[in-house]
């Protein structure tokens, strides 16, 4: 994306991409998931931009939350955000093949970009905005930041996902050590049933060491059997 943290470069972007942000509202059709588009954001995003709802601190491209509060202070909604941001995506600018200055084209595409765009509409530059709290403690709100609920299934966290294994099943027995080489380089060890590369691959940027700790702590006590916080 280009640098749109001035406001008055935001707002000639504003203006340039009007005619692509009032189809992109829809007429009420939208299938988009902005739920959905949070996880996304968050694997795709995260890591090079920042935005204050979505726990992400990148520092690579623009920070999304200082980009778009000058467009909703000078009154766009999030339909106007939504349509900026499937444009920059499909046509990031500059784009010169160099990933340590240009976004690349199509990093998500068809219903994952509706998806993230929604999710960037709604909250973008909202003051105030902030991810959402669960119960559990510091380990169960790095849980649910980081989507892990829509892949797994843990009793603990009300999570009935099934992309991946069940944690409740198979993390019992398993030490600290084990639980984090999981989580940071998940193709180490293949649960059976599964295939590789269904886990992102990037959760030991995306995740702080200390957010990683408590995850790991949280998820020992969650479905400990009497093994579980054994070793590491």
């Amino acid at each position: 994306m280009p640098n749109l943290s001035k406001p008055i470069r935001l707002l000639l972007v504003l203006a340039a991409l009007a005619a692509v942000a009032l189809p992109a509202a829809g007429c009420g059709t939208s299938t988009a998931d902005p739920a959905r588009g949070r996880v996304l954001f968050r694997l795709k995003c995260g890591v090079c931009h920042t935005m204050a709802e979505a726990g992400a601190t990148g520092t690579q491209g623009p920070n999304l939350d200082d980009a778009f509060a000058a467009a909703r202070a000078a009154g766009e909604g999030g339909d106007t955000i939504e349509g900026i941001v499937k444009a920059q995506v499909e046509f990031p600018r500059p784009s010169n093949g160099d990933t340590a200055v240009s976004m690349p084209a199509d990093l998500v595409t068809g219903q994952d970009l509706e998806d993230v765009a929604a999710y960037v509409g709604l909250y973008a530059g909202v003051p105030g905005a902030a991810p959402p709290r669960v119960p559990g403690g510091p380990g169960a709100q790095v849980f649910a930041n980081n989507g892990c609920d829509t892949c797994h299934t843990l009793a603990a966290a009300k999570a009935g996902g099934v992309t991946g294994p069940n944690l409740d099943e198979v993390l019992p027995g398993q030490s600290a050590a084990m639980i984090e080489e999981s989580i940071v380089d998940p193709n180490a060890h293949i649960a059976k049933g599964y295939s590789a590369n269904v886990m992102p691959q990037n959760f030991s940027t995306l995740i702080k060491k200390s957010e990683l700790e408590a995850l790991v702590k949280y998820l020992i006590e969650s479905t400990s059997k009497g093994g579980g916080s054994k070793g590491g």
